[in-house]
């Protein structure tokens, strides 16, 4: 390793100063940003300006109703079979180098979320009709 010269940063020294240079200066920029969106920027305030924005629906009744025990059913398989295909597509791309030894447990693997599949179907967990009846009682 070279010897710096005197007063010439090494290149870490340099890319450390250039990291808190840049920093500074986006720090510096939002700053200025923010700033100039207050100073500049409208100072009426209305009932409609403070209604909250619901898609352009204005919000009638209360916010608190609950939702059935169905939606957040589906939103919890949805889940569940969303980071199964997130596997599958990983391992379809690295099909060749696994070999049978990865299609073999990835067959499991599908084999398992069929299993869970089959036992919410059968314990009523996709029967909305059934649900919602015994959420009203």
């Amino acid at each position: 390793m070279e010897p710096v010269a005197a007063g010439a940063m090494s290149p870490f020294q340099a890319g450390v100063f250039s990291l808190v240079v840049y920093t500074v200066l986006v720090v510096l920029f939002i700053a200025s940003q923010l700033f100039l969106a207050v100073w500049l920027g409208e100072k009426k305030k209305s009932v409609e300006k403070s209604r909250p924005y619901e898609c352009g629906i204005v919000p009638t009744g209360s916010a608190r109703f609950r939702y059935p025990v169905p939606f957040y059913l589906v939103a919890i398989f949805f889940l569940i079979f969303d980071v199964e295909g997130a596997f599958i597509l990983t391992w379809a791309v690295v099909y060749r180098e696994v070999g049978f030894a990865g299609y073999l447990q990835m067959s499991f693997f599908i084999l398992l979320l069929l299993a869970g599949l089959l036992y919410i179907w059968k314990q009523g967990g996709l029967d909305w009709k059934e649900a919602l009846n015994r959420a009203d009682c």
